[in-house]
């Protein structure tokens, strides 16, 4: 081949080397430092558009297992305030038992019938308590004044307040678990023409009928609508007003508020564990995506290391291959 001096295409080819190769080795490096093969977006365009909406769906996912262990607590509150009400009612029973007794005189039933009354007087003020702010028991219907309703087992929803808690990462657009704000006061206010309908101690099976919240002893002996729980000490009524039915009643109503929430909120838990499942898989597929692989970068990163330098040694040889021009000059 000629001797030229203007031109050296062995030294151009090296330096053309030297640049991918350092290139490669800056990206080894990069990747090595990230811990992901996705440094720039030319690196895998469509893996990165993957990974931003894998990534965007664990950050949802986790919201909603947080916004779920919320509610969650939401209902163990509310349970424990139905639990207290349920121990109220039954020393209410109590009271009405001890209040028949043939040795109790006068004194001694007025004095049952005050802390009967005190009781209706906590049961309201525990059937108005809140969670953050938020009421835990529904008196009123959803957005209005018209009084909740107690219906048993069939509790309408277009008559009874509810939160939605959204259990995806689709929000609003996927699927969902309703908690109840319970119905206590419903559950709390019985008819006693309907229980005499089926026996003298028997028990309604549906209880249709509004919240009579702090109504009148007038009220009272015209509809025969019991409530327990009263807002003012003056506006409860006596032992001797309700007979035990009216009670067993009660209690059942609250057992029955009871078994929905535990109901809820074993659905609830199975919902969490089920979004934290799917955020750790989302977040192994998105790995899967970007994730470096450690053991064969560090290979690449040792290859294009010794590329690098051997190109730069190999300009220095093209470059120095040009004094055999100078040789023939002298």
């Amino acid at each position: 081949m000629p001797i030229t001096v203007n031109s050296n295409p062995a030294a151009a080819a090296a330096n053309f080397y030297m640049s991918k190769n350092n290139s490669a080795l800056q990206k080894s490096i990069n990747r090595l430092s990230s811990g992901s093969k996705i440094v720039h977006p030319n690196d895998d365009a469509g893996g990165l558009a993957v990974s931003m909406k894998l990534e965007s769906a664990v950050v949802r996912l986790k919201g909603a297992e947080k916004n779920i262990q919320n509610g969650i607590s939401f209902l163990e509150v509310q349970d424990g305030v139905m639990a207290n009400t349920g121990k109220i009612m039954s020393r209410m029973i109590e009271l009405k038992g001890l209040s028949q007794d043939v040795l109790k005189n006068s004194s001694d039933n007025d004095n049952y019938n005050r802390e009967f009354r005190n009781l209706q007087v906590q049961l309201y003020e525990m059937s108005h308590l809140t969670f953050n702010g938020v009421s835990m028991f529904a008196n009123y219907q959803s957005g209005g004044t018209t009084e909740s309703v107690f219906n048993d087992m069939n509790q309408s929803l277009t008559l009874d307040n509810t939160l939605s808690i959204y259990v995806s990462s689709d929000g609003s657009t996927g699927p969902k678990v309703s908690i109840n704000k319970a119905l206590l006061l419903g559950a709390l206010t019985i008819e006693a023409d309907d229980l005499e309908q089926n026996g003298a101690d028997g028990n309604a099976t549906a209880n249709n009928w509004s919240v009579a919240d702090g109504q009148t002893k007038a009220q009272r002996d015209t509809t025969r609508l019991y409530t327990f729980a009263s807002q003012t000490y003056d506006g409860a009524f006596s032992l001797d007003e309700v007979s035990v039915g009216v009670f067993t009643q009660a209690l059942e109503n609250i057992a029955t508020l009871r078994a929905d929430n535990g109901g809820t909120m074993s659905r609830l838990q199975y919902a969490s564990d089920n979004a934290t499942l799917q955020a750790k898989n989302f977040a192994a597929a998105n790995g899967r995506i970007v994730d470096v692989d450690i053991a064969a970068e560090s290979t690449n990163l040792a290859k294009y290391n010794i590329l690098a330098q051997a190109s730069a040694s190999m300009i220095a040889q093209a470059n120095s291959s040009m004094d055999i021009a100078l040789m023939l000059l002298r």
